[in-house]
This record gives structure tokens, C-alpha cells and sequence, in this order.
């Protein structure tokens, strides 16, 4: 609250020595208030929700957008408001253009005032769209309206539209069972009427109807933002200025009418302070409207009912942030997959073929959940969070044996020059601020003097399920070794070996104790982000170090078949039939970063652009280094014991 009110100060508590009251709406609670006010001759600031309340409801879920009203209430007709004024002031050009691009970008990201991520069904027939409303409603009475309107309303859009289907949109808390709603059974017994009472968002039902009627709800101006007619049975804070259908009175103060773009501006821009979720400070409404429709988004696309075996309880923890949205339970790896559930969530290659066996059997899809490009700073090893996890529907992107969301997305998709632009800010500010998977830090290492071609070789975890499933040729550290030592004999080779290997997390791979005689030097401690700068060219199995290397422009060869090898942009070794599309580094940067994973923000819990994932992973970088806890002490005494 206080930082939605900023730059005005929150004072809590009843006290005197403020400059004005703050009330909540039309409550017994405001009219208290206002008495105050007139006692201590005070001026009182009506709030509400903002017409962008939130991603759900409930205490869990503070409002992220508030209306301001100096005079009155909103939904009030009975007195003015300011908003109502607002509504009637003439705008300029300029509002008017942020309007119209407020009303589009609504519609794009499918917003409403609560935005679950789960759509209301809209019938396949023409229909249009009866809103219901609590009883008890405030904005009823306000609105110059009773529960009669209710009742007039759904004879209406029957009579005006024979031919058509009529769906009633239950009010959600009617649905939780918080409040009655105003239909019997009776009335709704109609054979044309249908109701809807899944309580999902309503972005699809009013985008499908065909009229919209309503007596005060704030779905009569979502209506009109999708352009669709809009029958008024109250007088809502859009009702009056004829931009809808209206079977009451307006107030003599709006019978002058206005404009869709300056109801839109008032709406959403003038009478509204907003909160950007991810800084914590007040924002323009776009930036709360795109991290809103992010969330809807993402949360959207994972199934509803999901059931994850063989998750540790750190990972369940980050598990429930990377599939916010859906409901989630945890089953052993030995376990069979209960009823009423919609989907099975793996990490990775690690399912038991048993379970893979049963979830075919029931037809229901796998999720494979693996570390993003973009991870954190510090290994995983460590139980270090991630800022991001990618969830595969098909495979999963190290798995070179069958296709992955990933490898689909490069085979098929089509950006756009403005998505390539992205793709390409995105590449130079990870190398502006030497981003890479982990971020460790090192002390800097220099090229030889006199050194003609220095070619940086990348070790990794030998039993790692990338080498396994992604590696057809060659498969051990000291092979790969071997391997570029005959195919660049004249080269000064450095080999780096996994930071795991080195922290004692993982096992050495068979002879990789070998490598210094296979090799000019081995670097244990190097930040690969830096070796980039010294290095002509880099050789890996399946090693993501070969992606963030393309990012930098380097010389890549890869002899396994990472999900960036055979699409033109590496040297490979190996050959895969389903990848025979050339791509620019753009657009592999546009589906590796910014089309299949998913960004978390260790701060908000919210998901979040990879360009703001990179913020938070420089300000993390920066920040001084924290100890381990207790439990990330011991998991790494218990990593080295496990490898002996």
C-alpha cells in the first residue's frame, strides 16, 4: 500500500496530524472516516482496487493497482468522482494514441481485473454474455441500480437475440460460495441459457460474444476495450457517455459525452497508481499489464493437475516456482502414479522406464525439468536457486536420441526482424556484462605470450546425461583430448575441467587425471566468461560452454550433439537428420533464451523476461558473497564421501 501511494507518505493509525483521510471504497469502515474528516476538517482520499487488480485474489495477493479519488468513488453515480472528470476532460493527442495502445495491448495479453491462468469455456454457437454479481454488491445500489435490473437484464438479451445462446458468467465468489448470485433456478431454466461457472478468466468469453450485458460489473469495460456492444442496466463508471447501451438514466453530469480513448485513459492511466511486482515501486500501468500477462502465459502453458516423482525437497521447493499456476503433488520414484492427475513432472533423463511405461499406458504427457542457460551464481551442486528452469513436453534439450521442445522450435519456427532485434540486444548484453550459466568467479588467465593459436578444451561430468544421450562419438574427456590434440597438433591446448570435478561434487572421468600430458595446460580455476577473451577457439562434447561461445563470436567445434550443433553454426563432428535448417545466431539465441525457458525472480517469485533475469544476476553477482547454510555445508561434505 504504501509504496502504490507514493510519492505521498502512509501514516498508520488514527491520527490528526496528516493532510488527508484515507478510506476503502463505499464501506460501513469510509463512512466512519468521513466523519472523522468532517470533525477534523480533513480532506478524505477514497481507494479501491485498480481496474488491474492482481494474478489471483486473496491475502496472498495484494493489489498491485489502486484508483485514487480526491471526490467520490468510482462506481458511485450518485455523487462525483474523480474519475468521472477525468472522464469528461478533453485529452491530447498523445493520450489519446496511449489509449488506443492500452486497449491493444489489454486484449494481447488477455487481461482482467483477477487473472487466473485458466480461460472460461466459451460456447462454439453465437452467444452473448449475461454478467452476474454478487448480491450485496456496493457498486449495485451506487450504480442506481437493485437486484430487479438482474432479472430485466437476462429477459433482455433473450428477446434481443432469439437466435442465440445466452450465457450467464457466475461471479466467482458466488462459485467459491462467499455470496449468492441474483439468478434462481428458475430463471435460468431457460433452454437457451447456458451457464458459466468454471470460474475461469473471462478474456475468451467476451472475445467470442456478441453483445455483453451487465448491470454495474466491471466486465462491461473490459467489453468495451475488446469492442464489443455493451448493454447497461445500472450505470456503471463507463455507462452515460454513450459508448454503451444504457436502460437507465445517465447523470446530467456525463450527458455530454466521451470518447473510448479518454474513458480508457481515465480508467487505466489518470485515476490509477501502479506497482511494477518485480522492482517493489510505483510503474506505468504497461509495465504491470506485461508482467501480469506474463504470468497468465506461462502459468497456461503446464498443465493444470501435475503429480513429480523423485524430487528432493530443495528441488520441490523450486519446482512449485517454476510451475506456479498448476497444482502439484510428490510421489517417490517407486510410486505409481495416482488418479486425477493431468500430467507427470521427471527431472530430466532420471524416470524409471516403469513410470514412463504407466503414464503412456494413461496417455498422459511427461514434463522433463532441467537447469536453464541463464542459472544463477554459484553451482547447482550447492543448492544454489535458480533464476531459471526449462520444462520440456517432448524431451529434453541434451537429448539428441528424439526431439525436444527446443530442437522443434529451431527446426520450425519463424521470428521476426523486431524478435531478431531482441535476440540480438539480449546476446551483447550478456557479453557487456560477461554472463554465463553460472557466474563463478577467478582470477583472470592470460593468453602466452607468443602463443599463435590457443584452443580451450571443456571437460565435463563423464556420467552427466548430456554425454550419455548426447554424445553418439566420443565420450570421455580424455577422448576428446586426444582427439583435438590430433585435429590441432599446433595449437597451445588449456583444459578445463568441470567445476564440479574440481569442487570434488562429481568423479573425474576415467584418465582425466592424465590430461596434463595431453594437453599445454590444465585450468583448474579459470572463469570461462574470461577464457573467452584469450581463446581462439573451443572444443566440446555437449558442453554449454560451446553455446555462450557463439554468443562471444568465437570458433566452436562441437563432437557430441549439443541442442545448438548442425544448425550451420558449428564445426560438428557428428551429423543429426532432424536438424538440416541453417540459422542465424539470432535466431538460436531467440528459442535458446527467450522462447523455451522459464526466468523466476528470486525476489518476487514472479516470473520474469530474461533480460530481467540478467539485472538480477548482475545485482547478484555484485552483492557481497553470502556463507553457506548448514544444509548446502553438508550436502557438499555429503557429494565428496558419495564419490569415493
Amino acid at each position: 500500500m504504501a509504496q502504490l501511494l507514493a510519492p505521498d507518505r502512509l501514516v498508520p493509525g488514527r491520527r490528526r496530524d496528516v493532510d488527508v483521510l484515507l478510506a476503502w471504497g463505499r464501506r460501513p469502515s469510509a463512512l466512519r472516516v468521513e466523519r472523522l474528516a468532517r470533525q477534523w476538517d480533513l480532506p478524505v482520499w477514497h481507494l479501491e482496487d485498480g481496474l488491474l487488480r492482481s494474478v489471483a485474489k486473496g491475502r496472498e495477493h495484494p493489489p498491485l493497482a489502486l484508483l485514487v479519488d480526491e471526490l467520490g468513488v468510482h462506481f458511485d453515480a450518485t455523487a462525483p468522482s474523480r474519475m468521472e472528470q477525468l472522464i469528461a476532460a478533453p485529452i491530447t493527442v498523445t493520450e489519446a494514441n496511449r489509449a488506443r495502445a492500452l486497449q491493444r495491448l489489454w486484449c494481447e495479453q488477455r487481461l482482467s481485473k483477477v487473472n487466473p491462468p485458466r480461460e472460461a469455456e466459451a460456447p462454439h454457437v453465437s452467444y452473448v454474455l449475461v454478467v452476474d454479481q454478487s448480491a450485496g454488491d456496493r457498486s449495485i445500489a451506487l450504480g442506481l441500480a437493485d437486484s430487479s435490473c438482474f432479472q430485466r437484464m437476462l429477459q433482455a438479451a433473450l428477446q434481443d437475440h432469439p437466435d442465440c445462446t445466452v450465457v450467464v458468467k457466475v461471479h466467482p465468489d458466488v462459485i467459491s460460495g462467499r455470496s449468492r448470485g441474483h439468478f434462481t433456478a428458475e430463471d435460468l431454466a431457460h433452454p437457451r441459457v447456458r451457464l458459466s461457472a468454471d470460474g475461469g478468466h473471462p478474456a475468451r468469453l467476451l472475445e467470442r460474444a456478441r453483445a455483453v450485458y451487465v448491470v454495474t460489473s466491471q466486465m462491461g469495460f473490459e467489453a468495451l476495450l475488446w469492442g464489443r456492444p455493451v448493454h447497461c442496466f445500472g450505470m456503471p463508471f463507463y455507462g452515460g457517455w454513450g459508448l454503451t447501451h444504457d436502460r437507465c438514466d445517465a447523470p446530467a453530469r456525463r450527458r455530454q459525452g466521451a470518447s473510448l480513448e479518454a474513458l480508457v485513459h481515465a480508467a487505466l492511466v489518470g485515476a490509477c497508481r501502479c506497482i511494477d511486482p518485480q522492482r517493489h515501486q510505483p510503474c506505468p500501468i504497461e509495465t504491470l499489464m506485461g508482467a501480469i500477462g506474463l504470468q497468465r502465459r506461462l502459468q497456461a502453458q503446464q498443465p493444470w493437475r501435475c503429480v513429480a516423482f523423485g524430487f528432493t525437497p530443495w528441488k520441490q521447493r523450486n519446482l512449485r516456482r517454476f510451475l506456479a499456476g498448476s497444482q502439484l503433488r510428490f510421489r517417490a520414484p517407486w510410486r505409481r502414479i495416482p488418479q486425477g492427475v493431468d500430467a507427470v513432472v521427471v527431472w530430466g533423463r532420471r524416470a524409471k522406464p516403469r513410470l514412463l511405461e504407466a503414464a503412456a499406458r494413461r496417455q498422459l504427457p511427461v514434463l522433463q525439468v532441467e537447469d536453464g542457460f541463464l542459472r544463477s551464481v554459484g553451482l547447482g551442486a550447492d543448492l544454489v536457486d535458480p533464476v531459471s528452469w526449462v520444462v520440456d513436453h517432448q524431451g529434453v534439450y541434451y537429448d539428441a536420441t528424439r526431439p525436444s521442445d527446443l530442437e522443434s522450435l529451431l527446426a520450425t519456427q519463424r521470428w521476426t526482424s523486431a524478435q531478431c532485434q531482441r535476440a540480438a540486444a539480449l546476446r551483447q548484453r550478456l557479453v557487456q556484462e560477461a554472463i554465463t550459466k553460472y557466474n563463478l568467479q577467478a582470477e583472470p588467465w592470460l593468453r602466452p605470450a607468443g602463443a599463435h593459436r590457443v584452443v580451450l578444451v571443456i571437460g565435463q561430468v563423464e556420467s552427466d546425461a548430456s554425454i550419455r544421450y548426447g554424445a553418439p562419438g566420443l565420450r570421455t574427456n580424455r577422448a576428446l583430448l586426444e582427439a583435438v590434440r590430433a585435429a590441432d597438433p599446433e595449437a597451445y591446448l588449456v583444459y578445463k575441467p568441470h567445476p564440479d570435478v574440481v569442487a570434488g561434487l562429481c568423479r573425474a572421468g576415467a584418465g582425466e587425471d592424465a590430461a596434463a600430458a595431453l594437453c599445454d595446460e590444465v585450468l583448474s580455476q579459470g572463469s570461462i566468461q574470461q577464457l573467452f577473451t584469450q581463446i581462439d577457439a573451443l572444443h566440446v562434447l555437449t558442453s554449454l560452454a560451446g553455446f555462450e561461445a557463439l554468443l562471444r563470436g568465437l570458433e566452436v567445434h562441437c563432437w557430441g550433439l549439443p541442442f545448438y550443433a548442425g544448425w550451420g553454426l558449428t564445426h560438428d563432428r557428428e551429423r543429426c537428420g532432424r536438424r538440416q535448417r541453417q540459422l542465424s545466431l539470432d535466431e538460436l539465441v531467440h528459442a535458446a533464451l527467450i522462447d523455451y525457458p522459464r526466468y523466476v525472480s528470486r525476489d518476487s517469485g514472479w516470473f520474469i523476461t530474461p533480460e530481467q533475469a540478467i539485472d538480477e544476476l548482475v545485482a547478484w553477482r555484485a552483492a557481497p558473497p553470502k556463507r553457506r547454510t548448514l544444509v548446502q555445508a553438508l550436502f557438499r561434505h555429503w557429494g565428496r564421501l558419495r564419490r569415493r
